[in-house]
């Protein structure tokens, strides 16, 4: 049984919350979740594991939340220090592509200078270990298939493609790549990598674009598509994910990366289809199909066309296999928005209703 003391960055994101319930609901370990807190993260989602979003304290003994900056090398060493980890998942970051065309400067410090940070703390902590506890510690990053640009209509990434990211947020996730395995190649300490494909699934921020179509669907807004709506995605459930990030932190072997995909490839339009589709059976709108809502409008800058991961390492090295497909994930993500309105009614009336980002003006 997986016991591992954790110490879970960005927890109160989307993917690091899916991975942190996974932790406390499915396994035996103990979890410190560190956590900025800025306009994305969401101390509501982690309420089903313990956590009281008000005072960030946790009725389970297995969770506790520390509010703290990973750019701060002080409060990261007393992370490292007080918890005593066994290992690190690291994955908070700035991850809206349109926000670092608006933006780019928090995303550099964020995911560049603050994984910087972060490596460096557990490299001292580290140091400090006996010799069982360093070869059993683990730093693992995770990341994006971003970094590897884009694809044309055939192949797919893997993780011998060279990396050729577009965007502010990509090139920085790149950039924390390569510190990650320069920490592993320089001073030893224990790292793991993983690419993952677009996440989608339960507490998605409404930016992003399937939580942001459910939402403007129930509120009657025009559904925006980008270009032609022709870009293609490769789509994996959240929650397959995080048992791809457990899986990965068990059996990966120390400075390898690892590609989690879903193999499920779709045009942008093709998923706002689908989700309409789905509120059209769920939820009839009296008006009239919710797909007659969809607008096209400008592209965005530097808009790679497809991306598609092979996650064949993955899958024949630990034996990782998805448990969802596009078919069945989707359906169960519209269904969580709609019974629950109170998670995400909050953040679409407080912190993001839904404007246009990343136009670079």
């Amino acid at each position: 049984m997986y016991e591992k003391r954790c110490i879970v960055t960005g927890a109160a994101g989307f993917i690091g919350s899916a991975l942190a319930r996974l932790l406390i609901n499915e396994t035996r370990a103990t979890v410190l979740v560190v956590d900025k807190l800025t306009y994305a993260g969401v101390p509501e989602s982690l309420m089903e594991v313990g956590l009281d979003p008000a005072t960030l304290e946790s009725s389970n003994p297995r969770l506790s939340f520390l509010k703290a900056d990973i750019c701060d090398m002080e409060a990261m060493d007393r992370a490292f220090a007080g918890f005593r980890p066994d290992t690190v998942y690291h994955l908070a970051a700035e991850s809206h592509v349109d926000r670092s065309i608006d933006g780019p400067g928090e995303f550099v410090r964020t995911n560049v200078t603050g994984t910087a940070t972060l490596l460096q703390a557990a490299l001292k902590y580290w140091k400090t270990l006996g010799a069982a506890e360093k070869a059993a510690f683990r730093f693992q990053h995770i990341s994006t298939d971003e970094v590897y640009g884009t694809l044309g209509e055939s192949g797919y990434f893997t993780e011998k493609t060279p990396y050729s990211p577009h965007s502010p947020y990509s090139a920085s996730k790149a950039a924390s790549d390569h510190l990650v395995r320069a920490w592993h190649d320089t001073y030893g300490l224990p790292t793991l990598v993983t690419n993952c494909s677009n996440n989608y699934g339960p507490y998605h921020f409404p930016e992003k674009l399937i939580p942001l179509v459910i939402l403007n669907c129930l509120d009657g807004k025009p559904l925006p598509v980008y270009g032609k709506g022709a870009n293609i995605r490769d789509w994996l459930y959240v929650d397959d994910h995080a048992r791809a990030l457990l899986l990965v932190n068990e059996k990966g072997a120390p400075g390898e990366t690892y590609n989690v995909g879903g193999h499920n490839e779709r045009t942008n339009l093709e998923v706002v289809k689908t989700v309409c589709s789905i509120l059209d059976s769920l939820r009839p709108r009296p008006e009239g199909r919710y797909e007659d809502l969809i607008t096209y409008v400008a592209d965005r800058p530097g808009h790679d066309l497809r991306y598609a991961i092979d996650p064949a390492k993955l899958m024949t090295e630990l034996g990782w296999k998805p448990r969802e497909n596009f078919e069945t994930g989707i359906r169960k993500t519209v269904e969580w928005y709609l019974a629950n309105e109170w998670w995400w009614r909050p953040i679409h009336e407080k912190k993001y209703s839904g404007e246009r980002l990343g136009t670079g003006k």
